[in-house]
């Protein structure tokens, strides 16, 4: 990329963000940051009894990252966010105006699967389908690309990194 992005890696639970996130940061030597470590201790506590967020949760959590990435405007960095919603993607850029998002995708059976094989997560795999229902695809006139997850996560950073550098061309 020609100039440095901040770049929401988001997509639905266990799609990858915080595997994938610091490998496209050290492609693009860039700082990485995990955005659930923005969740207020009351988020994790409710997705870990189960219960998925509303809206009134994710304001202030969607506010930190999007302060996190106005703080990096010009100099690049990538942040992992869910950023289902339109609505979600809109409050990131009213902080970032310049971040562009990467969307991880991929089918739900792919994600339940590596959901249900990592351990120390608080996100259950319960969870999956209203993250699914909450979904709102990139659309054509937000800046940004999807990126299959499938294959190895090696893979994966590298069809990302190139498809963050056709942005630019």
């Amino acid at each position: 990329m020609s100039t440095p992005h901040v770049v929401v890696v988001m997509g639905v639970a266990g799609t990858g963000k915080t595997t994938i996130g610091p490998l496209l940061a050290d492609a693009l030597g860039v700082p990485y940051a995990e955005g659930d470590d923005f969740h207020p201790p009351a988020n994790i506590a409710k997705m870990s009894a189960g219960v998925p967020l509303d809206d009134a949760d994710r304001w202030p959590w969607l506010d930190a990252i999007g302060q996190w990435a106005h703080g990096r405007a010009g100099l690049g960095g990538v942040v992992s966010s869910s950023a289902l919603k339109r609505s979600y993607r809109d409050r990131l850029r009213g902080e970032a105006p310049g971040a562009v998002f990467l969307h991880l995708t991929g089918s739900r059976p792919l994600i339940a699967e590596r959901m249900a094989g990592r351990t120390g997560h608080f996100m259950p795999t319960a969870l999956l389908d209203s993250q699914f229902a909450t979904l709102e695809p990139l659309a054509d006139d937000e800046a940004g690309v999807a990126v299959d997850v499938s294959g190895p996560p090696e893979d994966i950073t590298r069809r990302a990194v190139d498809a963050l550098r056709r942005l630019d061309s």
